[in-house]
């Protein structure tokens, strides 16, 4: 559906850090920093990214966002949380936990980065396979 996410960083090499820390728990490389500053996190499903606004004012949350990550597992999701609060991020919401949706139960843990986005992992509970993890690792071929 998406072809990229970007999101704005006041520091990128703060965030650049967290970022790799929290997306290395979910086994994603750490990112690229480009020639303009920005940082890239490339998978085969998409790409996120942080970078300093282009209009130089600071960077600020969007008030009702939220960035969601993908976990395989609930012991993930729990390294990914943990990373983050050791590497500048801040709690938010309720603590990590399972939470009922309206598709089954959902594993969900949040964070704030340091520039203040809003971001989280979630794990479907009882689902065997998720696919875009398994793409994003090349343990599926989706051209065939």
């Amino acid at each position: 559906m998406f072809s990229h996410i970007m999101v704005g960083a006041n520091d990128v090499q703060k965030s650049k850090t967290f970022y790799d820390a929290i997306l290395g728990e979910l086994g994603h490389k750490p990112g690229v920093i480009d020639e303009k500053g920005r940082c890239f996190w490339f998978t085969k499903t998409g790409i996120f990214s942080i970078s300093k606004p282009i209009d130089g004012e600071s960077a600020c949350n969007g008030n009702g966002s939220t960035i969601g990550f993908s976990a395989t597992d609930t012991e993930a999701a729990d390294k990914w949380h943990a990373a983050g609060l050791a590497n500048g991020g801040t709690e938010c919401e309720d603590p990590p936990g399972i939470r009922e949706g309206s598709t089954g139960e959902l594993y969900l843990a949040y964070l704030r980065d340091p520039s203040g986005n809003k971001i989280c992992v979630l794990h479907r509970v009882g689902q065997v396979v998720d696919v875009a993890l398994l793409l994003d690792r090349g343990a599926v071929d989706y051209r065939n």
